[in-house]
Order: C-alpha cells, then sequence, then structure tokens
C-alpha cells in the first residue's frame, strides 16, 4: 500500500507560481513511479507529468511541457509539481498518483492515488 498526502494549493493570479507537494508513504513506496494529474469542473481527470522514484526520467503532457516541472526528494518521500505562469485554465484539483515500477512511465496507469489541492487561478 501507498499513501499520498498534497497540499500547496491555492488561490493565486495569473503568470503566479505554486509549488505542489505530496508526501508519500508505505513501505514499498520507492517501488512506484510518481505522478501527477489534474481534474477540472466538469472535465475527466488528465495526467499533468510523473517522474520515476530515481528522478532520472521525466514526462510531461504538452499543456505542462515548458510551464511545470516535476521532481522528487526520495530521501524525504517528497514529490514535487513546480507551476509556473499560471493560466485560468490551470484551475483545478491536482491529484499525486503512484504505479508501480514494473509498468512502463507512461502512460501512467495509477493505482494509489492522493485526496488531491484544488488550485484556483484568477485572470
Amino acid at each position: 500500500q501507498v499513501q499520498l498526502v498534497e497540499s500547496g494549493g491555492g488561490l493565486v493570479q495569473a503568470g503566479d507560481s505554486l509549488r505542489l507537494s505530496c508526501a508519500a508513504s508505505g513501505r514499498t513506496v520507492s517501488f512506484y513511479h510518481m505522478a501527477w494529474f489534474r481534474q477540472a469542473p466538469g472535465n475527466e481527470r488528465a495526467f499533468v507529468a510523473a517522474i520515476t522514484w530515481g528522478g532520472n526520467i521525466e514526462h510531461y503532457s504538452d499543456s505542462a511541457k515548458g510551464r511545470f516541472h516535476v521532481s522528487i526528494d526520495n530521501v524525504k518521500y517528497m514529490v514535487y509539481l513546480q507551476m509556473n505562469n499560471l493560466k485560468p485554465e490551470d484551475t483545478a484539483d491536482y491529484y499525486c498518483a503512484a504505479s508501480h515500477d514494473s509498468r512502463p512511465l507512461f502512460p501512467f496507469k495509477a493505482e494509489f492515488w492522493g485526496q488531491g489541492t484544488q488550485v484556483t487561478v484568477s485572470p
């Protein structure tokens, strides 16, 4: 079992930056890839970014490339999503997810989810 707890969401203005954090725990958590997804009101949950536990491989959605950066501190068991130049269309609930590393990093097949953190970007 893997437990994931997100934090860092909030209300920001367009053009601002925000860093989301995900605290990962569980006896076997180091055997998991980690990812961020988001779900805007009325939309399906969508992939944002993923990273291997070792931090050596990253993958981004087209909307995240160039503005978002995923990172991992595998000593502190923390995963981060740095979001820059935020836009109103980035408004969503953001979820941390884990997928066993026997699976490919992408497409990311989440097995465990956090509870989500809300990000609202005003114009």
